[in-house]
C-alpha cells in the first residue's frame, strides 16, 4: 500500500496497513472492516462513500484528505490529526474521537450525536449543518467555527468557548448551558432565544 491506488465496490477486512504511507488513494463505496490505519499517513486523498466498521485511526495523520458521505462505526480516532480534511456529509456513531488534533477544514453535514467531544479544538472548523445532538462539548473550542444551521439539541456546552463563532439558525435554548463562553452576538442572540427584545443601539 505504499503507492496510490484506486478502488471501488472493493471490501477491505482485518487488513493490517499500520504506518503505511498512503498518500493520495481514491476509495469509492468501499467497506473497510476492522482494518488497521494506525501511524498510517494520507495527503489529499479521497474516501467517497465509504464504510468503515471498527478500525482504527489511531494516531494516524491526513493531511487535505476527504472523508465524504462516509459511514464510520465503532471506529478508534484516538490521537489522530486531521489537517484541513473535508469531512462532508459523513456520519459517525459510536466512535473514539478524542484526544484529536484538528486544523481547519470543513464538517458540513457532518452527523456526530451523543459523542464524547470535550476538550477538543475545533476552532475555525467549517459545521454548517452539523449535528451535534447530546454530544459532550464540554471546554471544546468552537471559537470562530462555522455552526449555522447546526444542531445542538441537548449538547452539553459546558464551559464551551464560541466566541467568533457564526450561530445563524442555531436554536442554543435547547442545548445545556454552564459557563458557556460567548461574545456580544451571541450573548445577543442567546438572549432572543429566551425572549428578550435586544436593543443593541442603547
Amino acid at each position: 500500500m505504499s503507492d496510490p491506488r484506486t478502488a471501488t465496490g472493493t471490501h477491505f477486512r482485518d487488513e493490517d496497513w499500520y504506518g503505511e504511507e498512503l498518500g493520495a488513494v481514491r476509495f469509492v463505496d468501499c467497506t473497510f472492516t476492522d482494518v488497521d490505519l494506525s501511524e498510517a499517513t494520507t495527503t489529499g486523498a479521497m474516501f467517497e462513500r465509504c464504510t468503515f466498521h471498527g478500525g482504527r485511526f489511531n494516531a494516524s495523520t491526513h493531511t487535505a484528505s476527504a472523508f465524504v458521505g462516509c459511514d464510520f462505526r465503532r471506529t478508534s480516532f484516538f490521537d489522530a490529526t486531521l489537517d484541513g480534511c473535508k469531512l462532508v456529509g459523513s456520519s459517525f456513531a459510536e466512535c473514539a474521537l478524542r484526544p484529536l488534533t484538528v486544523s481547519g477544514g470543513s464538517w458540513l453535514s457532518v452527523t456526530i450525536r451523543g459523542t464524547n467531544l470535550s476538550r477538543l479544538d475545533l476552532a475555525g472548523v467549517d459545521l454548517r449543518e452539523a449535528d451535534l445532538s447530546m454530544s459532550d462539548l464540554t471546554l471544546t473550542s468552537l471559537a470562530r467555527a462555522r455552526l449555522d444551521r447546526a444542531v445542538l439539541r441537548q449538547a452539553n456546552l459546558d464551559r464551551t468557548d464560541l466566541r467568533g463563532a457564526s450561530l445563524d439558525g442555531v436554536d442554543l435554548s435547547t442545548a445545556v448551558l454552564r459557563m458557556t463562553r460567548l461574545d456580544l452576538a451571541g450573548g445577543v442572540l442567546l438572549a432572543e432565544l429566551h425572549g428578550a427584545d435586544v436593543d443593541t443601539s442603547a
